[in-house]
């Protein structure tokens, strides 16, 4: 099964994959020079790992909230490649929030981070990989959506802020339906 999709998604795909597996191993290393008595501590594990198992399963309620609206709203029909839009969606999350996706995928280097029970990528490796993944999407992203849509786009993201904190729109963002 040949599965179609634009060099862009590809290279983001690659990118997040390579910026956990990375992040996951150089934490464990660093773990092992300056933090071996906590990473080794069963205490610490029983700690973060119910922690990271919660966060983990926000961030794919938030990411699937956002995919599926735009898997029911996005497509004007089937030649549109995979993970791709051709539509602007506005409905469900979207009317709260641009990012909801990328909401959720933020918070998983940290949710990772606390399953591994890795110190080192908890508190220095795990920001850092959220904070790129913000700036790749509201940099990449945002260009991208404003060359496919124009002024539509443009009037939106006045409207609509890239992610929405209040809690009516994390309990739609986290609710799973």
């Amino acid at each position: 099964m040949k599965i179609r999709t634009t060099p862009s998604v590809v290279v983001r795909l690659l990118l997040w994959t390579v910026m956990l597996v990375g992040g996951t191993a150089l934490g464990l290393w660093l773990d092992l020079r300056w933090y071996r008595d906590l990473l080794f501590s069963p205490l610490w594990h029983l700690l973060t790992f119910p922690l990271g198992f919660v966060m983990m399963k926000l961030a794919f309620r938030a990411a699937a909230a956002g995919g599926r609206e735009l898997a029911r709203h996005g497509k004007s029909s089937s030649d549109v490649p995979r993970l791709e839009t051709d539509r602007l969606v506005t409905t469900g999350i979207y009317e709260h929030m641009r990012h909801p996706m990328l909401f959720g995928l933020t918070l998983v280097p940290m949710a990772l981070a606390f399953l591994v029970g890795s110190p080192a990528y908890i508190t220095l490796i795990a920001p850092v990989e959220m904070i790129f993944i913000v700036v790749m999407v509201l940099t990449f992203e945002e260009r991208e959506c404003r060359q496919k849509f124009g002024k539509e786009y443009d009037e939106y993201a006045r409207r609509v802020p890239p992610v929405c904190f209040r809690p009516p729109c994390l309990k739609l963002l986290f609710s799973g339906k």
